[in-house]
């Protein structure tokens, strides 16, 4: 008898707590971080996005960032990073000019160094874009500050043409259990399987705006971009899990297929085509895998995807060794195995990638301009380098974000584990 196929069913729950007989509902979705660590941070960080203080604008190596408390999820923005603690308080450091940090930074160097951002509910998830962030609280709602641009520059938040320096919660009655970030745009998962979408529509990144009115929501207005709507397939379909690229989405089906919508223009959807998908496509090259595909991330132009069993795959453009399938590789249409360590999480900057493995280390490809990948050199790498460094040493890393410019990494300590 050939061994049965097993797939991870990727669980979303509301769970109930009395408390004083009032009832508390939380919301929970197996991407929600719960083990504790500290952030290392590398790479380029002139406007503060290493959040080392004025004097430090660059890492080759791996740095420690004095945190207040103990975090469980960093999020690296285009020029900014966000820190989530165990307590489920926020603190954010790097480039405010849009507001994407959240709080005053009116002082001078204010935005150098880690700031805690006041919202007084208990936060289980952050995402992060370009300029604007996101916080899912405990009871499924959600907020969001900063802005959302698009190739003309400021488009907005959730009303048109105001960036919003402070959190502000978005409107929508269904309790959501995942956030995920595009470089300009903002994908939200709801308890009932649907996904729901804001931000820039250019690139057919929203999955629910007719091309024509992708251009800052054509005569209906922008508030057709940022007031999140929901993504309508023929048949109903309900989700399970969603991950974006800079500007694109991918989106897990209940049954387990993946659908994708946005910039193919390097194949980075795994589409046969080049065009722009401004509604949801069935990904049939993501159908060949025995196993589930649990994790996805998007650069510019680029996708990582990681399957159940911990292989990482690749796929889109190959410029500056982004895909990690050695020298001279060329763009993939469709996800080919990179030769690596069995992975449990993948996160792609713009231009490079990096997956953490199972044994708690990471490795990064892709462009070195940056410094990025950790190798202390400016080189391109165009098969995965293990990371090292002092910081490293008796560490283990638990995950793992590129931004722009920088990567910022949550470790612990080996003995702990």
């Amino acid at each position: 008898m050939p061994a049965k196929k097993t797939t991870t069913k990727r669980k979303s729950a509301l769970i109930t707590e009395d408390v004083n007989d009032s009832k508390k509902t939380k919301v929970s979705h197996r991407s929600h971080c719960k083990e504790a660590g500290q952030v290392l941070v590398l790479g380029q960080g002139d406007v503060g996005q290493l959040g080392l203080g004025e004097d430090i604008t660059e890492r080759k190596k791996p740095a420690l960032v004095s945190l207040p408390e103990k975090i469980v999820q960093v999020v690296a923005g285009g020029m900014h990073t966000v820190c989530l603690s165990e307590s489920g308080h926020i603190y954010t450091f790097g480039c405010n000019d849009d507001g994407a940090l959240g709080r005053d930074t009116s002082e001078e160097g204010s935005e150098m160094v880690p700031g805690k951002v006041a919202l007084n509910e208990k936060v289980v998830q952050v995402s992060a874009g370009d300029s604007h962030t996101a916080a899912l609280i405990e009871d499924g709602s959600v907020y969001i500050w900063g802005s959302f641009r698009d190739n003309s520059g400021v488009i907005g938040l959730l009303e048109a043409m105001k960036p919003c320096p402070v959190p502000v919660k978005i409107p929508l009655t269904e309790p959501v259990v995942k956030i995920a970030s595009g470089n300009d745009h903002l994908v939200l998962l709801t308890l009932d399987g649907n996904l729901y979408t804001s931000g820039c529509a250019e690139q057919g990144q929203l999955g629910r705006v007719p091309e024509h009115f992708s251009n800052r929501g054509g005569r209906k207005g922008l508030e057709r971009l940022l007031v999140p709507q929901m993504v309508k397939l023929k048949g109903k379909v309900h989700f399970t899990d969603a991950f974006c690229g800079a500007y694109f989405t991918f989106a897990v089906s209940t049954e387990g297929y993946v659908y994708g919508f946005g910039l193919s223009n390097y194949h980075q959807l795994g589409t046969k085509s080049t065009k722009m998908c401004f509604v949801p496509v069935k990904l049939t090259c993501f159908k060949n895998s025995t196993t589930a595909w649990v994790d996805f991330s998007g650069g510019q132009h680029h996708t990582l995807c990681l399957d159940a069993k911990g292989q990482v795959y690749s796929l889109g453009r190959a410029e500056y060794g982004r895909l990690g399938l050695g020298p001279g590789a060329e763009e993939k249409s469709e996800p080919t195995p990179v030769t690596m360590d069995p992975a449990m999480g993948v996160s792609c900057g713009a231009s490079v990638s990096c997956a953490v493995t199972r044994e708690g280390s990471v490795y990064a490809w892709g462009m070195g301009t940056n410094l990025q990948l950790g190798t202390g050199e400016e080189d391109d790498e165009w098969s995965p380098v293990k990371m090292t460094g002092k910081q490293l040493e008796n560490r283990v890393v638990l995950l793992a974000s590129s931004g722009g410019q920088h990567t910022v990494l949550l470790v612990k300590e080996k003995q702990e584990s």
